[in-house]
């Protein structure tokens, strides 16, 4: 005879095996579980199984669990876990990559009809076709203000109807077209809505992010900084550059404006002092190719002869 363990056991082995998970993991997930069934969590832990487990449980007893393990251990980043904790949530523990175990998540999705009072998560649209429908069953079209023809004996959809906008609560007409029609707009899955990674709490759309994009927003803050830096005159590593630049310019027009150079300075009044230089400094550029052409031509010339004494191979020594 099996016997069954009391609510006060079970409760202090929830504790324990959620106070081992706390110690044992450092990752864990904050899903939503709203629509799930026991055989699709069954299966996503089936999924999971290996780097990850999944712990699902009331709200209040996961947060006086967590609160205790905190003041047990001292350790009070376990404290940031409990405001993520609303609705019905449960959590994933896993030592694996977190991205990944986020899309092994996304992949056990049901899909589910559309019950009433039900709140949509998506719009559903019905498309246009045949429905297979018999005419007597045009009546719910009809209250729907969906456009219907009768064809071949059976109630076809002229054009494609919103029916349900997201947010909406699902009608009972709504439902009962839909099952009708044997369409299932919905899927219902675990959904991550948080993660938490050695205390700290952030987006699961972080995990979206790629290497290129964590270059372009650093880059983007760089360019930011040194915007910031370089209007304030604040020196930075980012702005530095900028500033030596700008400097030096400032020094070149003072000396243009005075009698005070320095070489670098020198060959600037130079070249403003005879313009013609700039002629000549660009008379190489304004030739075109003609001159390095010629050159080349001139330089094939020269190599020619050697070419061809070398043809013989040497054996003009034995003549």
């Amino acid at each position: 005879m099996v016997v069954k363990a009391s609510k006060a056991e079970k409760k202090i082995a929830y504790d324990a095996k959620l106070c081992q998970l706390l110690e044992e993991y450092t990752q864990i997930l904050v899903a939503a579980a709203d629509n799930v069934g026991s055989n699709q969590l069954q299966n996503i832990r089936r999924g999971l199984r290996g780097d990850s487990v999944v712990l699902m449980g009331k709200n209040t007893m996961m947060k006086r669990t967590i609160r205790m393990h905190a003041e047990k251990t001292g350790n009070t980043a376990f404290l940031n876990l409990i405001p993520l904790l609303q609705g019905n949530v449960g959590l994933i523990f896993t030592k694996g990559d977190l991205k990944e175990v986020k899309e092994e998540v996304a992949k056990y999705k049901v899909g589910a009809p559309a019950r009433v009072g039900l709140v949509a998560p998506i719009d559903v649209v019905v498309p246009p076709g045949n429905t297979g429908l018999d005419p007597s069953q045009t009546s719910f079209f009809q209250v729907l203000n969906i456009p219907t023809k009768i064809n071949k004996g059976t109630v076809e959809i002229i054009t494609p109807v919103e029916l349900i906008r997201k947010g909406d609560k699902v009608g009972s007409s709504e439902a009962a077209l839909l099952a009708k029609l044997g369409i299932r707009p919905f899927s219902y899955g675990l959904v991550v809505q948080s993660v938490y990674e050695n205390g700290s709490v952030y987006s699961p759309e972080v995990l979206d992010l790629s290497e290129d994009d964590l270059v372009e927003k650093f880059a983007s803050g760089v360019s930011m900084v040194t915007a910031l830096a370089l209007a304030i005159s604040y020196p930075t590593l980012a702005a530095a550059p900028h500033m030596f630049i700008n400097a030096y310019k400032n020094v070149v027009a003072v000396a243009l404006a005075t009698e005070y150079s320095f070489p670098q300075a020198d060959k600037v009044k130079e070249y403003l002092a005879d313009p013609s230089k700039f002629a000549v400094a660009a008379a190489p550029v304004a030739g075109g190719g003609d001159a390095p052409a010629a050159a080349a031509k001139e330089e094939e010339k020269k190599e020619e002869p050697a070419e061809e004494s070398d043809g013989d191979m040497g054996f003009s020594l034995f003549d």
